[in-house]
C-alpha cells in the first residue's frame, strides 16, 4: 500500500466538522449501496428472519462503518460520527427519560383513570363516532400512547360499537384516527420526541408546526363523524357495559376530576408558559406523585417505585388495568436504546457524506418548498413500506432531508412535521407495519377493512401538502433557538 493510503487510514483527531474536507467524497452509486443495505438489512431481518429490530441496526451500523472505512476513515473518525449523532440529541433523550416517569405518576394519581370515567359518560348512539374521536384524542395526548388507547379504550369502544350495530371498520378507523392525534401531538409520546430530536428543533417548536395542519384535520374529521353519526341516532345504547366499567373505576381511584386531573392541567399549562419540557414533565410528575400518596393513599414507597416500573391497576378488567400499569422508566428503554442505534447510525451517515452525495444528486432537484414537503411525507410511507417500523423511517428522513431544509431557510420543525405525518400517519395503515399488525390484533378488524376510516391518517397528508402550495404554515429558520423559562 502506498504511504499516501496508510496515513488515510489512521487517526485523524480532526473536528468531526472538518472531516469531509480531509476525505473523499462517497460517489452516487457508493451512497446508493449504503442506504439500499440498511433497506435490505432492515426489511429482510424484521420481515423474512424476524430478527429483533435493535440486533438488525446493529448489524446496519457494521454495514455503515465498513462504508465509511472503505472511504478512508479510521476507527476513532467513525465512533466521533456515532457520538457527534447521540450529542446533539441529548436533550431529547432526557425528555424521553422523563416521559416514562409522567405516565406512571399520571397513572399512580388516577389521572387517566378519571379522563377514562368522565368521558366513557359523554357517549350515545347519534355522537358516539364524534364523542369516541375526541375521547381517544384526549386519551392519547394524556397518555402519549396510540397503542396504549387502541389496547384499553379502543377496545371498550369496539364492544360499545358493536352492540350499537355501527359497522365495525367504521369503529376501528374512528379510534385510530384519535389514537394517532395523540400520538402525534402529546408531549410525552415517543414519536413526537423522536421526530423533534432526529429533525434538530425543540419539542413544543415542533407541536406548534404540527397544530397547522393536525387540528384543522381533526375539525374536518369531527364534521365528517358526526354527519355519520347521525345514521346511527336511534340504534340502542349498552349502558350497562359502560356502568360495569365505571363502577370499577371508582372502586379503585378517587375520581374527583378537580384533583386528578391537576397533573395534566399543570403540564399543559407550564408548556403554554414555554417553560421547558423537562421543567414542565418534572413538576407534573411531582405533583402527581403527591395526589398518589395524599388523596389515593398509595403507599409512598410503591409510588416511587413505580416510576421505575408501574404496576398494574386493580379495577378487575382486564386490559384496564393494563392501561393503567402502562409508563415507568423501565417502559422507555426499548424505543430509548434502538434511537441512540439509529443516531449513531445517522450520524456515520452525515458525516461521511452518503446523505450529502444523495442529496446533490436526487433531492437538490426540487425546487418548491411544497414539492420537498411532499416528497418528504411520501418518503415517510415508503420508509413504513419498506421497514415496517415508524421509529427507523422517522430517524433516516429527519437525516436525509434536513439539510435541504435548512438550504431553504426552512425550519427544521416543518420538517418534523412532514415526517410525522409521513412516517407517524401511515404507519398503521400497512398490514404488515409493527402498529398495523398490533391493531388487527387488539381491535380484530382486518388493516384493509378500517384504513378507509381512518379518515384522520388519511387526510392529514393532504391537507397539510395544500397548506404548503398555498404558502400556510411555512415556518422559516431562526438564527437562535427560541427561548425558553428555566
Amino acid at each position: 500500500m502506498k504511504k499516501e493510503n496508510r496515513l488515510a487510514m489512521t487517526e485523524t483527531n480532526l473536528p468531526i466538522e472538518e472531516l469531509l474536507t480531509t476525505h473523499r467524497l462517497p460517489t452516487l452509486l457508493q451512497a446508493l449501496v449504503c442506504f439500499a443495505g440498511v433497506f435490505l438489512l432492515i426489511s429482510l431481518g424484521m420481515f423474512v428472519f424476524a430478527i429483533s429490530i435493535h440486533a438488525v441496526i446493529f448489524l446496519a451500523l457494521i454495514w455503515v462503518c465498513l462504508q465509511a472505512r472503505w472511504l478512508g476513515y479510521s476507527f476513532i473518525d467513525i465512533r466521533g460520527m456515532m457520538d457527534d449523532g447521540i450529542i446533539k440529541a441529548l436533550p431529547a433523550i432526557y425528555i424521553f427519560l422523563l416521559i416514562g416517569m409522567v405516565i406512571a405518576s399520571f397513572m399512580q394519581s388516577g389521572t387517566i383513570a378519571s379522563l377514562l370515567y368522565y368521558g366513557l359518560d359523554l357517549l350515545s348512539p347519534g355522537t358516539f363516532l364524534a364523542a369516541g374521536l375526541i375521547l381517544c384524542s384526549f386519551m392519547s395526548v394524556a397518555t402519549g400512547t396510540s397503542w396504549g388507547t387502541v389496547g384499553t379504550i379502543g377496545v371498550v369502544l369496539i364492544g360499545i360499537g358493536e352492540a350499537m350495530s355501527i359497522p365495525l371498520p367504521l369503529v376501528a378507523g374512528m379510534i385510530i384516527s384519535g389514537a394517532t392525534f395523540g400520538d402525534k401531538l402529546s408531549p410525552i409520546s415517543d414519536t413526537t420526541n423522536l421526530a423533534a430530536m432526529s429533525a434538530g428543533t425543540g419539542l413544543y417548536r415542533h407541536i406548534g408546526s404540527m397544530l397547522y395542519t393536525t387540528i384543522p384535520t381533526l375539525l374536518i374529521v369531527l364534521v365528517i363523524f358526526i354527519m355519520i353519526g347521525e345514521h346511527y341516532s336511534d340504534n340502542a345504547l349498552p349502558r350497562a357495559h359502560i356502568d360495569e366499567i365505571r363502577a370499577a373505576l371508582a372502586g379503585a381511584y378517587q375520581l374527583d376530576g378537580w384533583v386528578t386531573l391537576l397533573p395534566l392541567l399543570l403540564m399543559f399549562g407550564l408548556s403554554i408558559k414555554r417553560y421547558a419540557a423537562e421543567v414542565s414533565m418534572s413538576c407534573s410528575i411531582v405533583l402527581a406523585m403527591l395526589i398518589a400518596i395524599a388523596y389515593q393513599g398509595r403507599d409512598g414507597v410503591d409510588v416511587l417505585n413505580a416510576l421505575w416500573v408501574n404496576s398494574p391497576g386493580t379495577t378487575g378488567i382486564e386490559n384496564i388495568d393494563d392501561l393503567l400499569g402502562r409508563g415507568g422508566l423501565f417502559s422507555m428503554a426499548w424505543t430509548l436504546l434502538l434511537s441512540i442505534m439509529a443516531l449513531a447510525l445517522g450520524g456515520i451517515m452525515h458525516h461521511a457524506g452518503f446523505l450529502q452525495v444523495l442529496l446533490t444528486h436526487v433531492i437538490a432537484r426540487i425546487q418548491r418548498v411544497s414539492t420537498l414537503i411532499a416528497t418528504t411525507i411520501l418518503s415517510g410511507l415508503i420508509g413504513n413500506i419498506a421497514m415496517g417500523e415508524a421509529y427507523i423511517s422517522i430517524i433516516l428522513n429527519c437525516q436525509l432531508f434536513k439539510s435541504a431544509y435548512l438550504e431553504r431557510k426552512v425550519d427544521r420543525a416543518v420538517l418534523s412535521r412532514s415526517v410525522e405525518e409521513g412516517a407517524t400517519l401511515t404507519t398503521g395503515l400497512i398490514p404488515w407495519t409493527t402498529a398495523g399488525t398490533f391493531y388487527v390484533a387488539t381491535l380484530g378488524i382486518p388493516t384493509l377493512d378500517y384504513a378507509p376510516y381512518a379518515l384522520l391518517n388519511l387526510l392529514n397528508p393532504f391537507v397539510s401538502i395544500a397548506m404548503a402550495i398555498v404558502g400556510i404554515g411555512l415556518l422559516q429558520e431562526k438564527n437562535t433557538p427560541q427561548p425558553q423559562k428555566e
